[in-house]
């Protein structure tokens, strides 16, 4: 049995700066999830050196960081992200970074008016030059609904409908009726998306079919899985996308690493992920590639080295093998 998935040779579709760089047809390219830091002893991160390490993270050759959008701070979760409201956070890091892409993994689109989702959206994306991803989901902590007042049972329809309207407002003057609004092509948004179109990522099943992901995300984000079921979960993806009548579309995951001094350091389990030296590390990311992952947002909460040192670790050990 083969674990190598079909693509088409001669690439993805070309949509901002960002997406084209991070994702490349048979190849994985590799990114990081902000706070670019170790914290383990409770949900909330200091934010030590942040900007300094996005910085750090470019200048070493990361294809990408990855903002998340955890509105509160749920008990329950255990993670509260790193605290800032992406929109504002990527603004910042739009005027302090050149060239790595900056992604979001991901939008929570029912607690949001898409009207506002899509201005801020496209504000980041043309002061970054065109370097935006947006991943949107429908969210997964039920505490969150209550707190502004929106069902949690309705939101996969009202991911639908953030969706389109998000989309719509790419065009010029839109004319359309949608359970948000109605804007009836007399006024427009802006700016626009740098070149016309935002990336839009679905993460997991965001309370969709498979068919409807594959007709509309301009790529997938999923959880780290087995090997083999991983690469069956693909090769479903791409047929379906194929089915569509389009062309293949990437694959991403976030992946937690806790990177030991030691390069032989055998895999060891931590949350959706591995605690490993650098050769298997290298092993995992090879395998991934083979099986159709296109990029992979490395996950450092867990690493026990310093931040700094593992980073230049991997830029020096991993990142050769998974670039250009």
């Amino acid at each position: 049995m083969t674990l190598e998935a079909n693509f088409d040779t001669t690439g993805f579709q070309s949509i901002n700066r960002g997406y084209n760089s991070v994702f490349r047809a048979n190849r994985l390219s590799l990114g990081l999830v902000v706070p670019i830091e170790n914290y383990t002893k409770g949900p909330v991160p200091e934010m030590h050196r942040h900007i300094e390490r996005v910085q750090l993270a470019e200048a070493l050759g990361f294809s990408a960081v990855w903002l998340r959008d955890v509105p509160f701070n749920v008990p329950s979760f255990g993670d509260a992200g790193q605290t800032y409201d992406p929109f504002v956070y990527l603004g910042l890091l739009a005027g302090l970074t050149d060239r790595i892409a900056l992604g979001v993994a991901s939008i929570i689109l029912p607690l949001r008016h898409p009207a506002h989702v899509a201005k801020a959206a496209a504000t980041a994306d043309v002061l970054s030059g065109g370097r935006l991803i947006l991943g949107v989901a429908s969210g997964d902590r039920p505490d969150e609904y209550p707190a502004l007042n929106i069902p949690f049972a309705d939101r996969g329809a009202r991911f639908r409908e953030c969706f389109d309207y998000i989309r719509r407002m790419s065009d010029e003057q839109p004319d359309f009726d949608n359970a948000f609004g109605s804007p009836n092509g007399d006024i427009d948004m802006l700016p626009k998306p740098a070149s016309g179109k935002l990336p839009l990522l679905v993460t997991g099943g965001s309370q969709q079919n498979p068919e409807w992901i594959a007709q509309n995300g301009d790529g997938w984000m999923i959880y780290p899985r087995h090997t083999v079921l991983q690469a069956q979960i693909i090769r479903d993806w791409q047929s379906r996308v194929e089915a569509a009548g389009r062309s293949p579309q990437p694959v991403m995951q976030p992946f937690y690493v806790d990177l030991a001094e030691d390069p032989e350091t055998p895999p060891q389990p931590i949350h959706l992920g591995f605690r490993l030296g650098t050769h298997h590390l290298r092993d995992y990311l090879k395998l991934r590639e083979e099986i159709g992952v296109n990029h992979i947002a490395l996950n450092l909460r867990y690493n026990q080295t310093d931040i700094e040192t593992t980073l230049k670790r991997l830029a020096d050990d991993i990142l050769p093998d998974f670039s250009g």
